[in-house]
């Protein structure tokens, strides 16, 4: 069973996702949701909901959760890789397919990144071109920016 609960953020209203004890997804303001998602805050939603408002305020910057993304294994060794990249830092997609031992594979890099379907807790917003541009996002290139600014400005405090 899915659970579900939203929360207002200041990124707009946000839903997380979990089953059992894990969280799987997060979605953004007009993302479609799964049907059979039953509203419920969940002890682990609530705690994932807390650290998001934490990150979100600067005071988080490493999540402490439980995650079970849905996913080939191609991309779930993409998504470890994205949570390996310090908070406040990026990566390029060729720099990604690096540290997962595929130099040719900055395309589907790209795709895992585009399907990570736990942003920010994933931190694919941290991966950017080769030449250093903004790319796509879920969320959009208005919160990728958000995102990295914030990192930015909490970095190193």
């Amino acid at each position: 069973m899915i659970n579900l609960f939203f929360y207002k953020t200041d990124l707009g209203k946000m839903g997380i996702a979990s089953s059992g004890n894990t969280i799987t997804n997060l979605y953004f303001e007009r993302e479609q949701i799964p049907q059979d998602a039953v509203i419920y805050e969940t002890e682990i939603i609530k705690e994932a909901g807390q650290q998001l408002q934490s990150y979100l305020s600067g005071r988080l910057k490493d999540f402490s959760l439980p995650l079970a993304p849905a996913g080939t294994e191609f991309m779930l060794h993409v998504w470890e890789s994205l949570r390996a990249i310090p908070y406040g830092e990026t990566r390029s997609y060729q720099e990604i397919a690096q540290t997962i031992g595929n130099i040719r594979a900055s395309r589907a890099v790209g795709l895992a990144n585009k399907r990570n379907p736990i942003p920010i807790i994933i931190p694919c917003h941290r991966v950017i071109g080769a030449n250093g541009k903004l790319t796509g996002y879920g969320g959009g290139l208005q919160i990728k920016l958000y995102l990295l600014e914030l990192e930015k400005q909490y970095a190193n405090p």
